[in-house]
């Protein structure tokens, strides 16, 4: 079968595992175009290849896993006025949903910083596989986007309110702390993930993860859990925000920490990234997409994604300019719209 590799990842059949390996480590392994379409053109050729039994995706980065899509980019032909500006979310999408509905065992082996397009690329594997060095996250509201790849699915299937703190806030995870929420299902040392990619190949058997467990000690969300059900609730981003200012006892100064780290963020992606994880439980994974590329092709239209971009990527002076500038100020209707507005061009097929 024909081997899709380009520059920036490659593919290899192993024993019996189909290799996928990130190779754009300069760029801590952030997703182009052409790395998803091979992604998925691989992904689909092996589907009915009897040599490999599972497939197994890697990177060649020491740092990263793959720490996004290239935002810089599509910021770029936004502002250029280029056409086909959601194209590389199309075909992102599409890929997520391959991985999701992948006919044979699929592995993540997440050794580094996971946001973003790389939590598409392992969120929806049932074999997610971290290390010390793992680092999640989906920080998008933090430059005017949204939790995409798949995160209305993924998030609101986490346990009690993890999901709506997770998308509001942004939140940085380690090993633990993605185990006990769910995103990881094993935990290895780095150390040992040479020898478990090399079992793997030789048994094509996700079973043998087991023989490489390592224990990563007490989760810290763990202590939190509590408050986070308790004051992430509802649908209302500013009435959350509210409770997290008015907080007393113990966790006071973590969530009145909180609440301004929110009030940072773009108003509009908060209140679009809460609202994804409250609809997204019954939802299946395709409406979840169809929804999600609404989403981007309405944000895309907008301020606050080309602001949030300038102000942590380009000019780097962390001052953006939202608009509207506060959870107060939003129109629920414009809120909705994100989700019900058919694009130009169609919702997303499969």
């Amino acid at each position: 079968m024909t081997d899709h590799s380009i520059d920036d990842v490659r593919f290899e059949k192993r024993g019996r595992a189909g290799l996928i390996i990130l190779d754009r480590p300069k760029a801590l392994n952030a997703l182009t175009r052409p790395m998803v379409r091979a992604i998925d053109a691989q992904l689909a050729d092996w589907t009915s290849d009897p040599e490999v039994a599972l497939a197994v995706l890697t990177s060649t980065s020491e740092k990263a896993f793959c720490a996004g899509g290239d935002i810089r980019r599509v910021h770029d032909m936004g502002r250029a006025g280029e056409p086909g500006l959601t194209d590389f979310f199309h075909d992102e999408y599409r890929m997520n949903r391959r991985i999701h509905r992948f006919p044979k065992p699929f592995v993540s082996l997440i050794d580094g910083i996971c946001m973003g397009g790389g939590v598409g690329l392992s969120a929806h594997a049932p074999f997610r596989v971290g290390s010390e060095k793992t680092l999640f996250a989906m920080p998008e509201v933090s430059i005017g986007f949204f939790p995409d790849v798949g995160g209305s699915h993924m998030l609101s299937r986490l346990p009690g309110e993890c999901g709506a703190f997770l998308a509001m806030t942004g939140g940085r995870l380690k090993w633990a702390d993605c185990l006990a929420v769910g995103f990881l299902t094993h935990t290895v040392e780095s150390a040992r993930f040479p020898d478990l990619l090399a079992s793997l190949c030789e048994t094509g058997d996700p079973a043998v993860i087991g023989t490489f467990l390592a224990d990563p000690g007490e989760a810290p969300i763990a202590a939190r859990r509590p408050a986070i059900d308790r004051l992430f609730t509802g649908d209302d981003a500013a009435a959350i925000v509210a409770r997290l200012a008015a907080e007393e006892g113990p966790d006071a100064d973590w969530a009145r920490g909180l609440a301004a780290e929110i009030a940072s963020k773009s108003p509009t992606s908060v209140a679009v990234a809460l609202h994804q994880v409250r609809i997204g439980g019954s939802l299946s994974f395709e409406e979840c997409m169809r929804i999600e590329f609404r989403i981007v092709c309405h944000i895309l239209k907008g301020n606050d994604f080309y602001e949030g971009v300038r102000s942590v990527l380009v000019d780097r002076d962390n001052r953006p300019v939202w608009r509207p500038a506060s959870l107060a100020d939003l129109d629920r209707a414009e809120i909705e719209a994100h989700f019900t507005t058919v694009p130009d061009g169609g919702d997303l097929t499969f």
